[in-house]
C-alpha cells in the first residue's frame, strides 16, 4: 500500500511514534544494545512478530541509541548508533570521541518448551567498524512464571574475561585465532572473524518481582577496553545488577550497576505495526445494501425522475465524495454500470473498492446487476474490479463475506477501458498547499541529528489525464544543517557528499519543478516521462517503462535518465557535471507482506552495480525495509562505510490517528551518505505508483473489502 507522502520527518519523529502507539505488553526486556536480553548479555528470546523496539541507554559518558525489528517470528535485526566520549585525551587508534554505527542479527533456533530451553545464535556489530563486534550461542529457560535463567558462550567482545580455547577449533584450526581490527573503512561484513578466537562463558538471571518490576543479575566477560581507556571507567568486576520498571502506558525504565562501580540508565519502548493506537479505527460505517424494491422508492429516486443518467450521476458523485473518492467517469447501460474513481482516503485499496461498490448498490436503479469500479491515479486507469450486485446483497453480513466475494470478483487490467465515460469537468485539476517542512541529516560526528525547519509551497496543475506540472518551493526558517563542517572528500564525483554545500549556499530553494506524463502504452504496461528539476541536486529528463501483469507477483521495469547537477543555490542553474544513468529492475511480491526489488545499472557517479531492497508491509500500510548497493567502486574508493546501505520506514497517518487517510510519513536512514551507489530521486516511479491497485495487492488486502 503506497500512501501519499507528507513532509519527511526525522528519526526522532519515528521514535516518538511510540508515544502515540498502543502500549505493548512485551515480556522481553531489552539490553543496553537495544535487543532482547538482560543488562548487556543477550538471551535466546525474541520479541513478538513485527515488534519495533526503540532504546536509549547511558553508561558513564557513553551513549547508545538502537532500533530493533522482529523481521520474522525467529529473526530480529537491530541498528545502533553509539557515542564513546574521549574525556581522558587518549591518542592513537583509541583517540578522539568515537561515533559508531552498527548492525545486529539474531536467529532463534529453538523456542522454549516444558523440557527444552530456547536456543539462539547471534551476531553483534557484524556490519560496522567492529568496536562492539561479538558473536554468541545462548540458551534461556524459564522456571515458573517469575524466574528465567540464561547461559551462553561468546566470541569477540563477548570473550574478554576468563576466556579459553575455542571449542570450534576441533572443527578447523582457523577458528583458534581471531583477526584483529576490521578491513578497510569499516561497514563490511567481516564473516572471516565470526566465531573465531578465544571463547568466554556468560550467564544471568531475570526475576519478575511484580507485574511492573523486574530484577536482573548477570556475569559478563566484556572488558570494556575502549571505554576504559577513553573515559577511565572502572569495570573490575564481571557482575552486573539491574532493576526495570514498566510504566502502564508501555515505556520501560531500567537502572543498572556495571562492574561494581559504574551506574547506567536506559529507556525503551516497543510498538507493533500490527496493532495501531486506536483499535478498529474511527472510520464511518459502510453503507448497508438494502433490498432493491426499497431502493426503487427512495426519495432521491423520486426526485430524480425525468433526470435520467445525469441525475443518477450527480447522486453517485456526491456519495462517492462522502466516502473520500472522486468520480472521474460514469457509464450505465443495460444491466451494467461503471464508475471511474480516484481514491483519496483509503490506504487499503480493497476497502475503497468495497465502498465504491456499496455506493453503486445503494444508488443505481434496481435493474443494474454488474458493477465495475475502475481505479484511476492522476487520471491514469490502472485496474478494474467487477462485482455482482447480488453477491453484495447476499454476503454483506456473512462471517466470511469478504473472502467469498473475492472468489466471485473479477480483477482485471484497465487498459482496455480507454476513456469511455470520462467526465468533461474533471480537468484541469489545480492543487496547492502551504505548510511547514522538516528536512533532516543524520550522523554528522559533531551533531548526530541535524534538521532544518521552514515553510513549503506545493503546487500542481493537471490539464489532462496523466500530465502534471508541479513544483515544490522551500524557505528554511531555523535549522543547523548548514552549520556542519563536513565537506566532500570523495574520489568520486560528489553527487551526494556536497549536500552541506547545497544547504549553505541556498536560501529560497526550488526543491523540484517538473513536468510529468504517465500513460498506458499497452496492456499490463505503464510509462512515465519526467522533465525538469527532478530533485534537490539534479535536473534533466527521466523515462521509465514498467511491465506488471494484473495477476502477477512479478513486475519488470527499465529506466533511463540524463541529468545534470544543479547549482548550489538550488534555483534555475546547472553545473557542468552531467551523467546518463539508468536501471533494469525486477520486483517480486512474496506474499505475507514481503516484497523485494533488484535494480541493476548505472548510478549518478558513473559507477555500475546493483541494489537489493527488501520490505515488509503490514496490512495497515506500515512498512519497514532495508537495502544495500554494491558497484564497481572499490570499498576503499567508496570511503567510510565501504558501500551504500540503509533502512527505511513508512508510517501511515491512519495508523497514528485511527482516521482513514492515504498520507504517510516516510524516512530513509543511512549509516553514512557517500557518492557510490547514489540513484536519482525522481518521484512517482511506476512500481510504487501502480502496485496498490494491481491484483496481488488487492487480493492481499481483501479482508477489508466489506469494511
Amino acid at each position: 500500500m503506497q500512501g501519499r507522502p507528507i513532509n519527511r520527518a526525522s528519526a526522532t519523529l519515528i521514535a516518538a511514534i511510540g508515544a502515540l502507539a498502543a502500549p505493548q505488553a512485551s515480556a522481553q526486556s531489552l539490553t543496553t544494545y537495544g535487543t532482547p536480553g538482560l543488562i548487556e548479555m543477550p538471551t535466546a528470546e525474541v520479541m513478538q512478530d513485527g515488534d519495533l523496539a526503540f532504546t536509549a541507554s547511558v553508561f558513564g559518558p557513553n551513549f547508545r541509541y538502537t532500533g530493533a525489528f522482529q523481521v520474522l517470528p525467529r529473526v530480529y535485526g537491530g541498528f545502533r548508533y553509539s557515542q564513546i566520549k574521549n574525556i581522558n585525551g587518549a591518542t592513537g587508534y583509541l583517540g578522539g570521541d568515537t561515533f559508531d554505527r552498527s548492525f545486529d542479527m539474531h536467529y532463534q533456533i529453538f523456542d522454549e518448551t516444558s523440557r527444552r530451553p530456547a536456543v539462539a545464535i547471534g551476531l553483534r556489530d557484524f556490519l560496522g567498524t567492529g568496536i562492539l563486534s561479538g558473536e554468541y550461542f545462548v540458551a534461556t529457560k524459564s522456571f515458573g512464571s517469575k524466574l528465567e535463567v540464561t547461559g551462553g558462550l561468546g566470541w569477540g567482545r563477548l570473550a574478554g574475561r576468563n576466556s579459553f580455547s575455542n571449542p570450534l577449533g576441533a572443527i578447523s584450526d582457523r577458528f583458534k585465532t581471531r583477526p584483529a581490527g576490521f578491513t578497510g573503512r569499516g561497514g563490511q561484513i567481516e564473516a572471516g572473524n565470526w566465531f573465531r578466537g578465544p571463547t568466554s562463558p556468560f550467564a544471568g538471571v531475570k526475576w519478575k518481582f511484580s507485574n511492573q518490576t523486574t530484577l536482573f543479575a548477570e556475569y559478563s566477560p566484556d572488558l570494556y577496553v575502549r571505554e576504559s581507556v577513553n573515559t577511565g571507567i572502572n569495570v573490575s568486576s564481571p557482575l552486573k545488577f539491574g532493576i526495570e520498571y514498566r510504566f502502564k502506558n508501555g515505556p520501560k525504565l531500567k537502572g543498572y550497576l556495571i562492574g561494581g562501580h559504574e551506574i547506567g540508565a536506559q529507556l525503551s519502548y516497543v510498538i507493533n505495526p500490527k496493532r495501531p493506537r486506536i483499535s478498529g479505527g474511527l472510520e464511518t460505517s459502510p453503507r448497508v445494501v438494502g433490498t432493491r424494491d426499497r431502493l426503487a422508492i427512495a426519495d432521491w429516486n423520486n426526485s430524480a425522475k425525468g433526470g435520467g443518467k445525469a441525475a443518477v450521476q450527480r447522486v453517485v458523485a456526491a456519495r462517492l465524495s462522502e466516502d473520500g473518492m472522486k468520480l472521474q467517469g460514469f457509464t450505465m447501460s443495460g444491466n451494467k454500470a461503471t464508475v471511474r474513481v480516484e481514491n483519496n482516503r483509503w490506504i487499503n485499496e480493497s476497502q475503497a473498492a468495497g465502498r465504491a461498490a456499496r455506493v453503486m448498490a445503494t444508488t443505481l436503479p434496481p435493474e443494474i446487476e454488474q458493477f465495475t469500479v475502475v481505479f484511476h491515479e492522476r487520471g491514469v486507469p490502472i485496474s478494474r474490479v467487477v462485482t455482482q450486485r447480488s453477491d453484495l446483497e447476499e454476503l454483506q453480513f456473512d462471517y466470511d463475506g469478504a473472502w467469498r466475494t473475492l472468489a466471485r470478483t473479477d480483477i482485471a487490467d484497465a487498459y482496455d477501458q480507454g476513456r469511455v465515460g470520462e467526465l468533461d469537468d474533471v480537468y484541469p485539476v489545480i492543487e496547492t498547499s502551504f505548510g511547514p517542512y522538516l528536512a533532516t541529516s543524520f550522523f554528522d560526528p559533531n551533531s548526530p541529528i541535524r534538521a532544518d525547519f521552514g515553510a513549503q509551497l506545493k503546487a500542481a496543475y493537471r490539464p489532462a489525464p496523466g500530465l502534471t506540472f508541479s513544483g515544490r518551493f522551500r524557505y528554511p526558517l531555523i535549522g543547523n544543517i548548514d552549520k556542519s563542517f563536513r565537506g566532500s572528500n570523495s574520489v568520486l564525483e560528489p553527487v551526494r557528499t556536497n549536500a552541506v554545500k547545497y544547504a549553505k549556499e541556498s536560501n529560497l530553494e526550488i526543491n523540484t519543478l517538473s513536468a510529468e506524463y504517465i500513460f498506458r502504452p499497452g496492456k499490463d504496461l505503464f510509462g512515465r516521462v519526467s522533465f525538469g528539476y527532478l530533485e534537490s541536486m539534479f535536473g534533466g529528463i527521466s523515462a521509465e517503462l514498467l511491465w506488471y501483469p494484473i495477476a502477477s507477483r512479478l513486475a519488470l521495469g527499465v529506466e533511463l535518465n540524463y541529468v545534470k547537477q544543479r547549482d548550489f543555490d538550488m534555483l534555475l542553474g546547472f553545473q557542468d557535471y552531467g551523467v546518463t544513468s539508468g536501471h533494469a529492475s525486477a520486483y517480486y511480491d512474496f506474499g505475507n507482506g514481503f516484497t523485494t526489488q533488484i535494480d541493476v545499472g548505472r548510478y549518478l557517479a558513473g559507477d555500475y552495480g546493483a541494489t537489493l531492497g527488501i520490505d515488509r508491509e503490514f496490512n495497515n500500510g506500515f512498512k519497514v525495509g532495508g537495502f544495500f548497493t554494491l558497484t564497481n567502486v572499490s570499498f576503499a574508493d567508496f570511503g567510510e562505510g565501504s558501500f551504500d546501505k540503509g533502512l527505511r520506514f513508512e508510517v501511515p497517518v491512519s495508523w497514528l490517528t485511527g482516521r482513514p487517510s492515504r498520507k504517510t510519513i516516510k524516512q530513509t536512514i543511512k549509516p553514512i551518505t557517500r557518492d557510490g551507489g547514489a540513484r536519482l530521486a525522481v518521484t512517482n516511479r511506476l512500481y510504487g505508483f501502480v502496485t496498490d491497485y494491481r491484483g496481488a495487492e488487492l487480493r492481499d488486502g481483501w479482508g477489508r473489502y466489506l469494511r
